[in-house]
């Protein structure tokens, strides 16, 4: 063995993202490519009933505009959403109705201006409430979770209870918006479709189009050389890619539509607002009795999506009784979506919020108290843990955090106007694995080639997976190319889920340790596929678990929270590259400040549209909103997850940060707020209510 893996090696694709040189979807400049530009609804419900071209078609450039009266027909998708054009129907503001085509971006956005769409507009509603009429418990949850989970008595246990909380809490929508925003370039040529998209995975967008479009697949190449983020937002394939083609075919000439970040809110999806309520009731000593967590969401008239956000109270904690359950109601929204985390991000807020309130209610150490209460198997499944080190975690989380020392007593600590605090949470994500298949190579110089279609997203997959070969292999890594983001590549699962490396690397392991059995003279080729393994049933439950630290400032004249501190402690398997595994933790964990402290949306309930639809407005944590973060590991070792031993570390980061600076809230002020983001405005509020 080589050592390469574990070893914290430089992206390979570093160099050419800092130069420049990296080829996002929009820049291939081929001969005579148009510009799109979109243009969205105006009402919230209703019908188009007529489209005036004319002053768009009389725009110096502009070559075509597209309407459900002229633009390409289309085979009706699996994924409503993407049924661009084909009729008169707006489901939701922002549903597109037009698309314009010109020879410059410029010239495409003005004959987007200039065109004129009246509507037959209808009443719509827009406004989540937990009472509202049309809430309905669905059959199961986002990734085939069933809605609802009940053990024993929750309601007596809960009543008989020698502490007891009840409390609500909510998360608002929340928005992908990666720094690329969603981009696709088509260019049809006798009959074959090539497409350049901004996706987390080319395979299900070339399944998409070839259904769409009547086209066998094996006419369709669709890559992703690189992609400037998606956070979840890129794992299916959205309305550029679509719009890409459609106009494409219709012009003849190559096509490029970038969707204005203004237009992303309502189009490639989000994380729906949920509402949760939580009751917990315990003993004296803390253990848990009755555990029930139930959460309101929304979805759109159009395609059900239902955030499964009280999954994660059925892995995290021993509780004899319980409850979990999901409630929806379809609305007159945008189709909400995979979103970083989903269904752990705002589940874990509300749960560890709560688990902090009942150490409140008990005076016990909140560290303890989620001890106290570990599980000897998954509560839910009564499956054994494949692995699980959540109490190491808060072990040495706390050690190096230093919280032995705090004051337990809430807003005591104070310098000047600013009061102080520390908090803590826990974290948990799901290990999933997929089938993939790669192929591995010998070349007359001495160097190997491994070819598989993962997608780097900017979690450095690229330099992982080559990691991982020249370990199987037994040789530098300098000796290893490797060939991701391509339908010409073999085929492999999404980046999604934090399921990309397990699933890639068990085919790159398997194809490289083949390729390095083979005797001399025997074949410079080694094919894997994992189809049967990878996608095996598990007899045993595969999560990754984590403890957050948090030290944060709350200024009593501005209502302004500072995170002085943050830190992160993970179980998640095998670490294969401390370089870039610490870059995802740490962005994890930035994107859950934003989470707690700066990001928000707000649906209006009288135009129908999100108030913060651009960055502007919704506001993304910057280098000045957090002093230090630190993101630890321990060294776990899990034989039953794949040849690595790896977990997914894409988005635990983000699970527990969230509880973790709001508790620090609370600790700082001695007051609750159970609505995030944790704003100036709601601060100043709560610090009021509490002087009075």
């Amino acid at each position: 063995m080589t050592g390469s893996v574990g070893a914290p090696a430089e992206r390979r694709e570093g160099r050419e993202k800092v130069s420049g040189t990296a080829r996002y979807a929009g820049e291939f400049h081929f001969p005579g490519r148009a510009q799109a530009w979109p243009v969205p609804a105006g009402v919230a419900r209703g019908r188009v009933t007529a489209v005036d071209t004319a002053a768009a078609l009389a725009v110096p450039g502009v070559l075509a505009v597209l309407t459900h009266e002229n633009a390409p027909r289309l085979a009706e998708p699996d994924d409503p959403t993407l049924a661009l054009l084909q009729n008169a129907r707006v489901p939701h503001r922002g549903w597109f109705v037009a698309l314009v085509v010109a020879e410059t971006l410029e010239a495409a956005r003005a004959g987007a201006a200039a065109v004129r769409v009246a509507y037959d507009a209808e009443e719509h509603d827009v406004t989540l409430t937990a009472s509202h009429p049309g809430v309905y418990v669905p059959e199961e949850a986002n990734g085939g979770h069933p809605a609802v989970r009940e053990q024993g008595d929750p309601d007596g246990a809960f009543a008989a209870s020698a502490a007891r909380v009840d409390v609500a809490y909510r998360v608002p929508p929340l928005h992908n918006h990666p720094m690329e925003p969603h981009t696709s370039t088509a260019r049809w040529e006798d009959g074959r479709l090539t497409v350049h998209t901004s996706s987390q995975g080319t395979g299900a967008v070339r399944a998409v189009l070839a259904k769409l479009f009547g086209l066998p697949e094996e006419r369709i190449v669709v890559t992703a050389e690189h992609v400037g983020g998606g956070f979840g937002s890129k794992g299916t394939p959205r309305p550029d890619v679509v719009l890409a083609a459609m106009a494409a075919r219709e012009t003849g000439r190559p096509v490029t539509v970038a969707l204005p970040r203004r237009c992303l809110p309502a189009v490639v999806g989000h994380r729906a607002p949920t509402l949760h309520r939580l009751r917990l009731g315990a003993g004296a000593d803390g253990r848990l009795a009755s555990l029930t967590h139930e959460v309101t969401t929304y979805t759109s008239r159009i395609k059900e999506f239902v955030e499964q956000a009280a999954v994660p109270a059925r892995v995290m904690y021993a509780a004899p009784h319980s409850r979990t359950v999901h409630r929806v109601a379809a609305l007159d929204v945008p189709s909400p979506s995979w979103m970083r985390a989903p269904g752990e991000a705002p589940g874990m807020y509300a749960l560890e919020s709560a688990l902090d309130e009942l150490a409140t209610e008990l005076g016990m150490d909140p560290v303890e108290l989620r001890v106290r209460n570990e599980p000897d198997v998954e509560p839910d499944s009564g499956r054994p843990f494949s692995s699980r080190h959540l109490v190491e975690c808060l072990r040495e989380g706390a050690r190096r955090f230093g919280w032995a020392g705090r004051d337990p007593r809430p807003g005591v600590r104070r310098e000047g106007p600013l009061l102080l605090g520390t908090g803590v949470a826990a974290a948990t994500y799901p290990v999933m694995v997929g089938p993939s298949t790669a192929t591995a190579r010998a070349l007359p110089d001495g160097s190997f080639l491994v070819r598989i279609n993962a997608t780097d997203i900017g979690t450095g997959a690229r330099t992982v997976l080559a990691q991982v070969g020249a370990d199987a292999l037994g040789v530098p890594l300098e000796r290893v190319r490797i060939e991701v983001g391509s339908t010409e590549l073999p085929s492999a699962p999404l980046a999604g889920g934090s399921s990309g490396t397990a699933s890639w690397g068990w085919a790159v392991h398997d194809a490289c340790a083949g390729l390095a059995r083979r005797p001399a003279g025997q074949g410079f080729d080694h094919r894997a596929d994992t189809t049967g393994a990878a996608d095996a049933e598990s007899g045993f439950a595969r999560h990754a678990f984590g403890a957050h630290f948090a030290e944060v400032a709350v200024d009593t004249v501005t209502g302004e929270v500072r995170v002085g501190r943050l830190l992160g402690v993970y179980a998640a398997g095998r670490i294969l590259n401390a370089r870039t595994a610490r870059s995802q933790f740490v962005g994890g964990m930035t994107m859950g400040l934003g989470m707690a402290l700066t990001e928000g949306s707000t649906m209006d309930a009288a135009f129908g549209d999100f108030t913060e639809s651009d960055l502007a407005s919704y506001h993304v944590p910057v280098h000045a909103d957090v002093a230090e973060i630190e993101a630890h590991w321990l060294d776990e070792e899990d034989s039953r997850l794949n040849p690595m031993g790896s977990k997914g570390i894409g988005e635990i980061g983000i699970v527990g940060t969230a509880a973790a600076i709001g508790n620090a809230v609370h600790h700082a002020t001695g007051v609750r707020l159970r609505e995030l983001p944790l704003t100036p405005d709601r601060v100043l509020t709560g610090l009021l209510g509490r002087r009075t």
